[in-house]
């Protein structure tokens, strides 16, 4: 049986490293059975052709679908489109959820942008690596590839905000697409389709993704949102009641403290819990719980008997014993 990566996942094909060769293969019916899903940075057992089994991740993520890194590289544009905090907030979020080092990359550090930017971006996000670079000037590319090396990143962001190009100015024998940015809109357009692997050099390699812009965190319940971000829950031990979301609640230390929150962090706090509130009202409105299509033996995923496919049996059965008793 071999072993390999999956690199890349295009329609139904999985193309598989195995440190000599790309192997092109498809998935086993069974996994299909098992509603396991593949995601691009997954060791996986393959045979002639067919993926077999799916070993242990050590992380994922699920927006991009991406499993195995080290860090979340969240490259935002300084200009051309403006940069927008509460997205790349919904980015430091995203990371700090699946515990996951963030580190922020500013790009288009050539174009003429607001004065203070750079100390204002140095000084809210103080306490995450940060680089800034220009991919068409190749400023600060010798930074950014110390902060890469040796490992598996994976670039997300928004559209425009030139990740594509700073891959091809790392390297430029991989010649990743790269598009313009609207003049009309002042956004990006995808270019990126699909989640890959790219290969800088012998010790690093870059998850290449396509740009999001829809990162909601309608996927949990409110009263989780302020772990998400450090300056806040710092304070939320202070708080009268442990069921505190910091808006506008009695005995709240987090309100107390404010002045010692960048604002722009605490009103994205404010955004992600409402999407939070909508996510915990459908929950509750719904009340459905989904059976799992597999269940664990022995260490190993096999498929589970649906519970309406189980009660059939369990009648066949009942009325085999009636004929045999008839008898």
């Amino acid at each position: 049986m071999a072993q390999g990566q999956v690199y890349k996942i295009h329609s139904d094909f999985y193309y598989v490293d195995d440190g000599v060769k790309i192997v092109t293969c498809k998935i086993r019916e069974v996994l299909k059975k098992q509603k396991e899903r593949i995601l691009t940075g997954d060791f996986v057992e393959f045979d002639n052709g067919f993926i077999t089994n799916i070993m242990k991740r050590k992380n994922f993520i699920s927006r991009p679908s991406v499993a195995n890194i080290d860090q979340i590289v969240i490259v935002s544009a300084l200009k051309e489109p403006d940069l927008n905090l509460q997205q790349l907030n919904r980015y430091i979020a995203l990371a700090k959820y699946h515990n996951i080092e963030a580190v922020l990359c500013f790009n288009k550090n050539d174009l003429d942008f607001e004065k203070d930017l750079k100390d204002k971006i140095t000084t809210v996000y103080k306490n995450y690596k940060i680089v800034f670079t220009s991919a068409t000037e190749h400023k600060g590319l010798k930074e950014f590839e110390r902060l890469l090396d040796g490992k598996t990143s994976v670039l997300c962001g928004g559209s425009g905000a030139g990740k594509s190009s700073l891959i091809n100015a790392l390297n430029p024998n991989v010649n990743m697409r790269t598009k313009a940015v609207s003049e009309k809109l002042m956004r990006g357009t995808h270019t990126t389709r699909h989640c890959e692997i790219v290969k800088i050099n012998d010790k690093s390699r870059i998850v290449d993704t396509p740009g999001f812009s829809n990162v909601k965190f309608d996927f949990i319940m409110p009263g989780e949102i302020d772990l998400l971000f450090d300056e806040i829950s710092q304070f939320k031990n202070g708080c009268k009641y442990k069921d505190c979301l910091h808006i506008n609640e009695n005995g709240c230390a987090v309100i107390a403290n404010l002045d010692k929150i960048p604002p722009s962090r605490y009103e994205s706090y404010l955004a992600f819990v409402s999407e939070a509130k909508e996510y915990k009202k459908r929950v509750q409105n719904e009340g459905k719980k989904v059976e799992q299509s597999k269940k664990l033996i022995n260490n190993k995923h096999v498929v589970k008997i649906s519970g309406k496919k189980r009660e059939s049996a369990r009648n066949t059965i009942k009325q085999n014993i009636r004929n045999n008793y008839d008898d």
